[in-house]
């Protein structure tokens, strides 16, 4: 039976063979449930759920409503047990791998009428020698190809993007930075004047690039900043407060 840290390393291996230029994220909020894996390829994010062979389907059609608001296209990659009936609980513009388990047999199967192998004494083929171990392969399948999310929400997509990164498209285009506005204004506004082809194409490219140390450091950075600055206008204010107190 395989589990979901069996799949993680192994499907990430697959995508990078498949889709070519990936990026891999792993566990980000969507809604009210974590995606698994966010995939980014080129002006595309794809959002992935993993139901291994222990997992259940009691929580996919929240998980399903979340993933579709947010990612450009879905994939739910699925354990043999769900193989079969998987389709029934995600729409039919999500794609689906299904992942299986084989044995590639043990160490001794070289040489089928070897008298002696790895130092053991072979039966019909096999080996008494303790070392012998029979091992595992994983391989993915693709039931259906994944299509174009038909509710998709750009202003989802873009909440992936933190404030700097929202700036740099802003920078890049000439818009007007209202550095004082909200980050959910920034995304309308960069929404609404830029053609969507470009916003998705810059989220890509934006999480191709992300360096989270240098990130991080550019964000406490500006909340540094934000922070002192209303210690400013406290000040001030109380200062105001005090002077009007004794003129009175």
């Amino acid at each position: 039976m395989l589990l979901d840290k069996d799949i993680r390393e192994p499907l990430f291996e697959f995508l990078e063979e498949r889709y070519g230029k990936v990026r891999i994220l792993e566990e980000k909020t969507v809604g009210s449930s974590r995606a698994d894996v966010v995939m980014v390829i080129p002006d595309k994010i794809v959002g992935i759920e993993i139901k291994s062979d222990a997992d259940t389907y009691t929580r996919l059609e929240r998980q399903v409503a979340d993933y579709d608001l947010y990612f450009d296209q879905n994939i739910v990659v699925v354990g043999s047990t769900h193989a079969s009936h998987v389709a029934e609980h995600v729409p039919d513009y999500w794609g689906i791998i299904s992942v299986e388990e084989y044995d590639t047999g043990s160490k001794s199967d070289v040489g089928e009428n070897a008298d002696v192998n790895m130092g053991g004494k072979a039966i019909g083929g096999g080996t008494t020698d303790p070392s012998d171990k029979v091992t595992h392969k994983i391989d993915f399948y693709v039931v259906r190809e994944m299509q174009t999310n038909p509710k998709a929400d750009i202003l989802r997509t873009i909440r992936i993007l933190w404030r700097p990164e929202l700036a740099h498209i802003q920078e890049t285009y000439s818009l007007p930075m209202y550095k004082g506005k909200s980050k959910d204004f920034v995304r309308t506004l960069i929404v609404d004047r830029l053609p969507a082809e470009i916003v998705h194409h810059e989220i890509s490219e934006i999480l191709f690039e992300r360096d989270y140390a240098a990130m991080i450091k550019q964000i406490q950075e500006f909340r540094k900043a934000q922070a002192a600055k209303r210690g400013k206008t406290v000040r001030k204010k109380k200062k105001r407060y005090r002077r009007k107190k004794r003129d009175a």
